[in-house]
């Protein structure tokens, strides 16, 4: 069953937050470790089983295109010959079974326009699909993602994060401190992960029009319905927003620290 369920990846935004990375290609090519982070976040669902991918692309999808066009041959032996300009793969040395469609969405599309534009052309029938960002990891187990919201019934179920805070927390009685604490390590304050699981429904709460943001009317309404779960995350979780993100991730990997793998 989760082999049928499409996951939908955000892979248009310009990235701006990392200028420094994205001036030639969109953020979810940005590597951590020999691999882009977009390859971490579609391993992450087909070690659970969800192999079926649409990447909502639109700045620089090209990029995107031609690394999956050549991915077979970048990772195999090849021979070519040059009289008949004829290419032979000779061994694949990947495992992937995946199956990946790219669809272009708009360079200037927001968020929810994409989902909804890939939709309407991939959704191929299915009555569940999921979305995520083209820049989040977690080792979240997405099976019992999936399988609680199918269990709850609603249109949605957004996975609740806690990271801890960067900063410290003062907690007071009028104006003494009462309680200092450096980098409390949780809190209940849940925050939007950005991986989600929807019925087919939730497409009647999206737009094509490249000004619908998915985290605004949509989800917002869609939790005025009383039709948004929340699945709670207490382990790892990053967003690559920053050169400083992109480096703490990569520094795991190094360290073989990595949760997501």
């Amino acid at each position: 069953m989760r082999n049928n369920i499409p996951i939908f990846i955000l892979c248009g935004g310009l990235g701006t937050r990392i200028k420094e990375e994205t001036e030639f290609r969109p953020k979810p090519m940005v590597p951590i470790g020999e691999n882009p982070i977009l390859i971490h976040i579609m391993n992450s669902y087909a070690k659970y089983g969800f192999k079926r991918f649409v990447l909502c692309t639109g700045f620089k999808s090209e990029v995107i295109k031609d690394y999956f066009l050549r991915y077979s041959e970048l990772n195999s032996d090849f021979s070519i010959d040059f009289n008949t300009n004829t290419k032979k793969i000779l061994s694949i040395d990947h495992n992937l079974d995946w199956d990946v469609t790219l669809a272009y969405t708009g360079a200037e599309t927001m968020t929810g326009g994409r989902i909804a534009i890939a939709a309407e052309k991939y959704l191929n029938g299915s009555e569940h699909f999921g979305v995520t960002y083209g820049d989040g990891l977690c080792d979240a187990d997405l099976n019992e993602h999936f399988d609680y919201h199918l269990s709850h019934n609603k249109i949605g179920t957004v996975l609740g994060v806690n990271p801890p805070s960067r900063f410290g927390e003062i907690k007071l009685d009028q104006d003494t401190v009462v309680e200092f604490s450096e980098k409390p390590a949780f809190n209940e304050k849940w925050i939007n992960g950005g991986f989600f699981f929807f019925k087919k429904e939730f497409l009647g709460y999206l737009s094509k029009d490249k000004d619908c943001v998915l985290e605004k009317n949509p989800l917002v309404n869609l939790a005025k319905d009383s039709q948004l779960n929340l699945f709670k995350h207490k382990g790892f979780w990053a967003c690559m927003d920053t050169q400083r993100d992109r480096d703490y991730l990569t520094e795991l990997l190094e360290k073989n620290e990595a949760p997501w793998i």
